[in-house]
């Protein structure tokens, strides 16, 4: 007998457990989404497109699309000049930095979202020299893009980190060795080795920049039509007891959840080495 089959144990507990998870996972996740997808069609499909053809549903969606347009560049390049440092260089505070990046995964977004209306609200430290110069970030669309920005900022630079870890510099001093400028030997060596795992964590950023419920909450101010983003329409119409638009706009923001998850099988299937060498985590 193997190592692995020893490891299995009985067949009956084997798949007792197959079982319970299956269970878990058609009650908490397969259920609540079908029954999403019941009521949002649940009255014709002229119902369901009607509802997302409202000016607020709108201008929900393209707020948020507008705000992970933004936010997934920009934590790219953050993330990959985080990992850059951290990986290749040595140097006091290190181990806070990286603290200081997985913060986002420990604060509550409400509380993420305080941080900020006590940095640019009417009392906060730049309420001055923002209605010096008429800058409004509250309760407008930087608010919300700044929101976002924090809670999404360590997916990207915490996936290259252990991936950078794996590989070593060894590639990169060969390079450099043979007479290649920084930019050629990022380009040709760097990014080759570390993209599928900065493609994975810029999917990750998106999933999460257009689900962000909490933080973008406490900012936008609720105004329909400019500082509500799809999740926040949502909220809205389901208070509103209006519940046909509420699961119609719910509906939509599954089916983007969902091109994310294909595209997430479709990298684990065709890049599955890559992938999971970016998953193991450094002690």
């Amino acid at each position: 007998m193997s190592d692995r089959d020893e490891l299995q144990g009985p067949a009956w507990l084997r798949w007792a457990l197959i079982v319970l998870a299956i269970a878990v996972m058609a009650l908490l996740v397969v259920m609540p989404l079908l029954m999403v997808l019941g009521a949002a069609f649940g009255e014709g499909f002229k119902t369901w497109f009607a509802a997302l053809a409202q000016p607020d549903a709108v201008a929900a969606l393209k707020l948020t699309l507008l705000t992970a347009a933004i936010v997934i560049p920009v934590n790219a390049v953050f993330g990959l000049l985080a990992a850059w440092a951290l990986t290749r260089f040595e140097f006091r505070g290190k181990q806070v930095l990286l603290s200081l990046i997985d913060l986002p995964f420990a604060v509550s977004p409400v509380v993420a979202g305080l941080c900020l209306v006590l940095l640019f609200g009417s009392s906060g430290w730049f309420a001055a020299l923002l209605a010096h110069y008429d800058v409004k970030i509250l309760f407008a669309r930087p608010g919300i893009v700044l929101a976002t920005l924090f809670i999404t900022f360590p997916f990207v630079v915490r996936e290259l980190i252990p991936l950078m870890q794996q590989q070593g510099s060894d590639e990169e001093l060969a390079a450099r060795s043979l007479g290649a400028g920084a930019w050629t030997m990022f380009r040709r060596v760097t990014l080759p080795n570390i993209k599928w795992g900065l493609l994975y964590g810029v999917l990750l950023c998106g999933a999460r920049a257009m689900g962000e419920f909490g933080a973008v909450s406490v900012v936008s101010g609720h105004i329909r039509g400019l500082t509500n983003t799809l999740p926040l329409h949502i909220e809205i119409l389901y208070n509103e007891f209006d519940s046909t638009a509420a699961f119609a706009a719910a509906s939509l923001l599954t089916g983007l959840a969902l091109i994310t998850l294909i595209v997430k099988f479709w990298l684990e299937a065709r890049h599955g080495d890559a992938l999971a060498k970016s998953h193991r985590r450094h002690p």
